[in-house]
């Protein structure tokens, strides 16, 4: 299972893709406390629950009480 973390930017979602290398020296909770911006709430999801189509990337949206798993720290 694939995971990948999400956070809410001004532009709109920015999604994090931890690498085999980066987890097997950390797991993926501490990773993002150290990758997102600090004070950024963030979500862990499965990335299958990524939308498929990429073209209107930057139109995806996400609502902040979503993003429950932690803050940038």
């Amino acid at each position: 299972m694939a995971q990948v973390i999400i956070y809410k930017t001004a532009d709109g979602v920015a999604v994090i893709h931890p690498t085999d290398e980066a987890l097997s020296l950390m797991g993926i909770y501490e990773l993002a406390d150290k990758d997102v911006p600090t004070g950024s709430p963030y979500k862990i999801i499965d990335i299958s629950e990524l939308p498929t189509d990429r073209a209107f990337r930057g139109a995806w949206v996400i609502e902040e009480t979503t993003l429950t798993d932690g803050v940038g720290a």
